[in-house]
């Protein structure tokens, strides 16, 4: 399942349009005890995205779903907005950031990570 962007996906993300405004949806779904563990992600992940004048537009659990086939239903989902994909792809390269991506993979069975830009 994936969970993290390869160094693919981030090339043929910058190559899109490294100065499009994005925001970006999160779909989660956690490992056992994940949850608590993305929390501490969050804590990590804030500053960093704070940096590069990233905002966390919305947080919040999933509840059932009304419509999805069985495995469909996500654990939680994470809007950031991004005021460049350069500015995303800078935040993922950063050491600082880096040193706790770890948290993330630990709580993280499976991801959707999608940038989504105004229509």
């Amino acid at each position: 399942m994936a969970v993290n962007p390869t160094g693919a996906d981030m090339k043929a993300f910058l190559a899109a349009d490294p100065d499009q405004p994005i925001v970006m949806l999160n779909l989660l779904r956690f490992a056992e005890g994940g949850a608590e563990r993305y929390d501490e992600y969050l804590a990590h992940f804030t500053p960093y995205a704070e940096q590069v004048g990233a905002t966390v537009l919305y947080f919040g659990h999933g509840a059932d779903p009304i419509v999805a086939e069985q495995g469909q239903a996500w654990d939680a989902v994470l809007l950031v907005s991004y005021p460049s994909r350069r500015a995303f792809s800078d935040m993922v390269r950063d050491p600082g950031y880096q040193s706790g991506t770890h948290l993330r993979t630990e709580a993280v069975v499976e991801a959707v990570l999608q940038p989504t830009v105004p229509r």
